[in-house]
């Protein structure tokens, strides 16, 4: 059996993505987590970009998410692919919105005033109009297969996790295909598991720490 070790880092959502696919393929994995503040030197070295994830498989290292994942579906059984070419490449067209949709919330969790903040929200919202538009009966975005589209949204949704208690962005209002498709991938046991049971504190933290526009409106919430 191939040796594979997924190198992460607790708040990662591109490892998220990666563990969420190993775990669906039921292929077995020692996870290790680094301090992305204080890189080691032996991280340094397997990882050209400095970035995580990276899965090492028999000591060499492959890197970047979607490298990952697609090696995984190349040399792993239970794919998470459609068979179909066309479906595939429009499965990977939609996780790469999924990257963009991280990107925006990147940008919502840093930004420095509220018309800022409302920008990244409202970017992230026609993101989520176009999923509803493309959505079938659910409840997941291939009807009743999970695919590396629902591991790359997991990480996604689980932000709002936070985000909802802190207040009503407007993100998913209204989209009825979305929240259900949100709750169907939260509830997935690979989904629940590629984070560690304080994950929500952690990213709570992190968001405090920023001292951005929404760090603020978490302290006024917190305060009722």
């Amino acid at each position: 059996m191939t040796n594979l070790t997924l190198i992460s880092h607790s708040l990662c959502p591109y490892v998220q993505r990666a563990a969420i696919a190993l775990t669906e393929k039921g292929v077995p994995f020692t996870r290790r987590d680094i301090d992305l503040s204080n890189k080691p030197e032996w991280f340094l070295e397997v990882s050209p970009m400095g970035k995580t994830p990276v899965l090492l498989v028999e000591g060499v290292a492959v890197f970047e998410s979607a490298v990952i994942v697609e090696y995984l579906e190349d040399t792993q059984p239970n794919p998470l692919h459609p068979a179909d070419a066309l479906a595939r490449a429009r499965h990977r067209g939609w996780i790469e919105v999924a990257s963009a949709f991280l990107n925006d919330i990147a940008s919502f969790y840093a930004a420095d005033s509220a018309e800022r903040l409302a920008a990244a929200a409202v970017r992230m919202r026609t993101k989520a109009e176009k999923l509803s538009d493309v959505l079938g009966d659910g409840p997941y975005f291939d009807g009743a297969r999970f695919s590396l589209v629902d591991a790359a949204f997991g990480p996604v949704f689980r932000y709002f996790d936070l985000f909802d208690d802190i207040g009503n962005f407007g993100v998913f209002n209204g989209l009825d295909k979305v929240q259900t498709w949100r709750r169907a991938v939260a509830a997935r046991p690979s989904v629940r598991d590629a984070v560690a049971p304080d994950y929500t504190a952690q990213l709570a933290g992190f968001v405090a720490r920023r001292g951005a526009y929404l760090s603020e409106l978490q302290e006024k919430a917190a305060r009722g």
